[in-house]
């Protein structure tokens, strides 16, 4: 893939699949923007990727759900690089883990707000920028609880399931526009993340807690997987790919484009209701 001449614009950024996606990006030949809460954490990371040899990034404090300061991410993008051509929003939380009748109220709406309200916001400004600009890609991150129950992280899971169908809606309203819009789910990458679910201990639920002990021992799904598929998708060779969530360990992404005529107009790639003759059964 080619991504010279593309501006990009890579929230949650200062570590893990944030950090991962933006090295694949600059590795490219992108114009890279990087974001989290943390300046310090921006800091380092962009002391990192310079180090490696990577001069066109730069990095920003900011919280994606607040929408100040996505248009002031977007403001500076464009000031340093130029039109933005190119968003990965990677940024997230757990929030609170425990079953649904133990949790804070107030502590379960803030991982929506974080997670779903602020891949809102930036899907929203992205498509705001991208129209003036005759088009752009956007790639947001879901993640476990998407495709299937996650107990005890309700909040974690609600939001992921309603990024994925942010994601295919949005596609759709956009699309008139030359704007495409997919999602990606990394599969179960080793981050900080996990080390909440170790804290949590009997509340995180013993097999979900064996099963992270297990993957962190194995290392887990390397981050680049996640972060090449998102690099790909802004790319030019995704052309045409557009609405589909993406599980990156575990799909044939790169032969997307030979799949055009196939993934365009299908239900593939979609979270869509299970009905009876759908298992083989007529009695509706």
């Amino acid at each position: 893939m080619n991504l010279k001449e593309k501006n990009i614009l890579i929230t949650g950024g200062s570590m893990g699949i944030g950090l991962a996606t933006a090295r694949a990006c600059l590795q490219q030949g992108g114009n890279v923007l990087i974001c989290a809460r943390n300046l310090s954490g921006v800091e380092e990371a962009v002391a990192q990727l310079k180090e490696e040899g990577h001069s066109q990034v730069f990095g920003l404090a900011a919280d994606v759900s607040n929408e100040k300061d996505v248009e002031m991410l977007f403001d500076e993008l464009e000031k340093k690089f130029g039109p933005v051509t190119s968003v990965i929003h990677a940024a997230g939380v757990y929030g609170p883990i425990g079953p649904i009748s133990s949790v804070n109220p107030e502590d379960w709406f803030d991982g929506i707000r974080i997670n779903l309200f602020g891949s809102f916001l930036i899907a929203r400004h992205s498509c705001l920028r991208f129209k003036k600009n005759g088009g752009g890609r956007l790639v947001l991150f879901s993640g476990g609880g998407a495709a299937s129950p996650f107990p005890n992280y309700t909040s974690y899971a609600c939001s992921k399931a309603a990024i994925v169908r942010l994601c295919e809606t949005a596609a759709q309203e956009m699309a008139p526009y030359n704007i495409e819009i997919n999602c990606v789910g990394p599969g179960f990458v080793i981050t900080r993340l996990h080390q909440k679910t170790l804290e949590a201990a009997a509340v995180a639920g013993a097999e979900f807690v064996e099963k992270t002990k297990t993957e962190i021992s194995r290392g887990g799904v390397p981050a680049e997987i996640g972060a090449n598929a998102a690099a790909f998708l802004i790319s030019d060779d995704a052309a045409g790919i557009n609405g589909k969530f993406i599980a990156a360990p575990y799909d044939s992404w790169k032969d997307f484009p030979k799949r055009l005529k196939e993934l365009k107009g299908s239900d593939l790639f979609t979270l869509r209701r299970i009905v009876p003759k759908d298992r083989g059964m007529s009695w509706q």
